[in-house]
C-alpha cells in the first residue's frame, strides 16, 4: 500500500495502518462518541487511537494482547470496547451511520424489504457457555442470525448456540426491532425458513408476508433479492476476528459486528 492512500493518524510517533480512520471518516464518527463525564479526572486517552486500535484488531484478527505497541495498552483499548458494549454505544453508532448511508442512498431511514439468514461459525477452546452442534452445516460452535435490508446493512443481530433453528433465531431477532420494522411489507428467506408456523408468527409480529426463494431441481441459480445478505457475511468475512467466534460472550460477539459494519460505513460515507 503507496504510503500517500494510508490515512493521516493522530499520533505523529507511529506509522499509519491501512485500518485507521482518515480524517473524514473521523470527523463521521466523531459527534456519536459519547462525551466527557465533566467532572472528575480529565480524559488523556486519544479515543482515535482506541478505534484504530480495535479496528486493527477487527481486521488482523489478533488477540487483544498483541496489538502492536505503539497504540494505547491493550488493557484500555479493551476497556473501552467492553464499556461501550455494555452501555449499547456500538449499536447506537451503528444505527445512526446505517441511517445516514440509507439517506446517502436516496432511501428512508428504515426499510420495507429485508432478507434474514444465518451463518454457522466455529468456536475456540473458550467457548463460553453458549455453543451446539450445528448437524446441518456439522459445524460445533454458533450461529450468527442477521437481519439485512436491501443495500446489505444490518439490521438485527442475535449469536446463539449452533444447534438453534433459523426459524427460531429469525423471531427472536424480528422480535428484538420490531420498532424499525413499522414499514416492513416482505421478508426474503432460504428454504431452511419454509413452514406455515414460521409464516403465521411473522404474520402476528410485524404484518409481512414471507417470500421463500427456493433453487430449481438440479439448478444453482442467485436470486438478487436473497443473495444480499450473502454478500453482508462476504463482507463480515474479510474481518479476521470473524472468522470464527473467539468472543467468550455473545454480547462481545455482536458487538465485533456491529464494529465491522461501523468501519465498513464509516468508508462509505466518507468515500
Amino acid at each position: 500500500i503507496a504510503m500517500s492512500k494510508l490515512p493521516k493518524i493522530t499520533n505523529p510517533k507511529r506509522k499509519a495502518y491501512p485500518s485507521d480512520l482518515s480524517d473524514s471518516e473521523w470527523s463521521i464518527i466523531t459527534p456519536l462518541l459519547p462525551g466527557t463525564k465533566g467532572f472528575g479526572h480529565p480524559r488523556t486517552v486519544d479515543l482515535r487511537e482506541i478505534i484504530n486500535a480495535i479496528f486493527y484488531l477487527q481486521r488482523s484478527g489478533c488477540q487483544w494482547e498483541m496489538l502492536p505497541h505503539d497504540f494505547p495498552p491493550h488493557s484500555t483499548v479493551y476497556a473501552y470496547f467492553h464499556k461501550w458494549q455494555r452501555r449499547g454505544i456500538w449499536a447506537e453508532i451503528h444505527n445512526e451511520l446505517r441511517h445516514k448511508v440509507r439517506e446517502q442512498a436516496g432511501k428512508l431511514p428504515e426499510p420495507s424489504a429485508v432478507s434474514i439468514d444465518s451463518q454457522s461459525v466455529k468456536t475456540t477452546e473458550k467457548r463460553g457457555e453458549v455453543y451446539g452442534f450445528d448437524g446441518g452445516k456439522k459445524v460445533k460452535g454458533r450461529k450468527r442470525h442477521l437481519i439485512v435490508d436491501t443495500l446489505g446493512l444490518v439490521i438485527a443481530i442475535i449469536v446463539t448456540e449452533g444447534n438453534t433453528s433459523e426459524r427460531l433465531g429469525a423471531v427472536v431477532a424480528l422480535s428484538e426491532v420490531l420498532e424499525k420494522l413499522d414499514r416492513l411489507e416482505v421478508i426474503w428467506v432460504d428454504q431452511g425458513y419454509r413452514g406455515d408456523n414460521f409464516e403465521r408468527v411473522v404474520k402476528q409480529l410485524c404484518d409481512a408476508r414471507v417470500e421463500v426463494m427456493g433453487q430449481p431441481k438440479g439448478k444453482f441459480e442467485i436470486h438478487p433479492k436473497r443473495w444480499v445478505v450473502e454478500r453482508t457475511f462476504g463482507w463480515l468475512n474479510r474481518y479476521r476476528r470473524l472468522s470464527k467466534d473467539f468472543e467468550t460472550h455473545i454480547e462481545n460477539s455482536e458487538s465485533m459486528i456491529h464494529g465491522a459494519m461501523i468501519r465498513l460505513m464509516l468508508k462509505r460515507l466518507a468515500a
